[in-house]
């Protein structure tokens, strides 16, 4: 759907804003298992992180903060940023249900230096992130800023050539290029495919050159990178769990990647 919209940070604001209540109630996000003690992290994230006791963390577009929580309960000292004020709300809400300490900040990732001034060991973003940014080479300034000398990037998310499809993985739509603002209407969300609400929802689809040359461009050094043909996920349309909390597109079983991940440091002083 075309629509001309200028502003796209109050578009996207507005419907994570309007998702965010849905998104507690549902079985997606568990909350009500989170409140027992049960985790948030899946496994890609948790091996590659290691050991996160006493490390300071910033997770960046956060939502409503059970990754981050869940970092806190690991033991990391954890700051969590998002553009939604209600989501900032909630995730403010469980710390204090839970008696987890971290910090959440109402920011969008190019304005957080001007909001946060400290630096972290581990700059954290999973999982739908990257596709509400325009600009990869301000996203990678924003990390770069924030990483310790030797700090680390940990980046897992859905790979640009799942974006290239419609809703129902049946024919190409938009481009693996970041050619184009992708302006489209939304009901319901991953979550709550049911949901009435609509929003606007404004994206763009980044490629792997664009992602890993920025971060280069910065001189973050790449240690890790990996791609999966499952996600943890049945978020998408018509998926089938081909192994333990692993799922693909049931047309498309191994013919997609699905998923990347990469870490990369800040040079050492």
């Amino acid at each position: 759907m075309k629509k001309n919209v200028n502003d796209y940070k109050t578009c996207n604001r507005r419907l994570w804003d309007v998702r965010v209540k849905s998104h507690l109630k549902s079985d997606f996000y568990n909350v009500a298992g989170f409140l027992k003690g049960a985790g948030s992290l899946n496994p890609i994230e948790l091996e590659l992180l290691g050991d996160v006791s006493g490390k300071d963390i910033l997770h960046l577009q956060c939502h409503f903060g059970l990754d981050t929580l869940s970092l806190a309960r690991l033991g990391a000292r954890v700051t969590g940023v998002d553009i939604s004020g209600a989501a900032i709300e909630q995730a403010r809400h469980l710390a204090h249900q839970t008696a987890l300490k971290a910090e959440f900040i109402k920011s969008d990732v190019y304005q957080a230096p001007e909001k946060i001034h400290k630096k972290f060991d581990v700059v954290f973003t999973t999982y739908g992130v990257l596709g509400w940014l325009p600009d990869m080479t301000r996203w990678a300034e924003t990390v770069k800023h924030f990483l310790k000398p030797g700090g680390m990037l940990l980046l897992v998310e859905f790979h640009p050539v799942v974006w290239m499809f419609d809703s129902s993985f049946s024919k190409i739509d938009y481009a693996y290029f970041n050619r184009e603002t992708i302006i489209e209407e939304e009901k319901g969300s991953y979550a709550d495919p049911q949901k009435e609400s609509a929003g606007i929802a404004v994206t763009w689809n980044h490629s792997l050159s664009d992602v890993l040359g920025a971060l280069l461009g910065q001189g973050l050094n790449l240690t890790h990178f990996s791609e999966y043909d499952y996600t943890p996920y049945n978020c998408f349309r018509d998926m089938q769990e081909t192994g333990a909390g692993q799922y693909q597109i049931r047309a498309l079983t191994g013919k997609l990647p699905l998923l990347y991940a990469l870490k990369a440091q800040n040079p050492p002083l």
